[in-house]
């Protein structure tokens, strides 16, 4: 299944304006893809399941509240911000990449689907502002755990802000932190953080993509 109907199956109470902007982004992604790379054919292939569905395994375990700033280090072309900033329009989203054609795909498709939530830096997130500073981080694996937290250094509030986001599933607030996505085995790159949480994404998705790929939480 590689169409709107993947996410209806997880997500059945999407708005309509929220499912026309998800039937519109793989045309979006197809046609930039053409011109400039930023999917491999194979993932393209299957946008459903690898970059939307995927991107949307945080907000499976996780509900932004109204309000919460929220960056992507490493956005790439848009994953996971984009889909997150079509499932939370009051959420706002900061999309940061040091490379500028994937910046410039990003700002092409949020621009086409009228997305007011997310802006974008074409810059290394450790050469932002100082005083830019937010509620979580979210990624999409774009180095060892170690290192991403290294790099989100100076950027989030901390414990010690409001908690902008719960648990689907208790309730539970959640504090600032990273919200990681990530295959594989990393069990010795968590060894330094024995406070991280992990939520399995084989337990909310079916398809066997999803059989390895989970979501980190460190609270900070």
């Amino acid at each position: 299944m590689n169409s709107i109907e993947l996410l209806l199956k997880y997500f059945p109470t999407l708005s309509e304006e929220k499912i026309g902007r998800f039937e519109m982004l793989q045309p979006l992604y197809e046609e930039w893809n053409a011109k400039i790379n930023v999917i491999s054919r194979k993932d393209m292939d299957n946008f459903y399941t690898h970059h939307l569905l995927h991107s949307l395994g945080v907000a499976a375990y996780f509900n932004f509240m109204p309000g919460a700033k929220v960056i992507d280090i490493g956005c790439g072309g848009g994953f996971p911000s984009i889909p997150l900033a079509i499932m939370f329009p009051d959420v706002q989203f900061t999309g940061v990449d040091s490379i500028g054609k994937k910046i410039k795909v990003l700002n092409e498709v949020s621009q086409a689907l009228g997305l007011k939530n997310i802006s974008t830096y074409h810059s290394r997130v450790e050469e932002l502002p100082k005083d830019m500073v937010f509620d979580y981080v979210v990624s999409r694996a774009v180095t060892a755990f170690p290192d991403f937290v290294k790099f989100t250094k100076g950027r989030l509030k901390g414990g010690a802000a409001e908690p902008m986001a719960t648990l689907i599933e208790s309730g539970e607030l959640v504090k600032s932190g990273i919200i990681y996505l990530k295959g594989g085995d990393f069990d010795d790159e968590l060894k330094p953080f024995p406070s991280a949480r992990i939520f399995d994404l084989s337990k909310v998705f079916d398809e066997d993509f999803f059989e390895t790929k989970r979501v980190i939480l460190l609270e900070r």
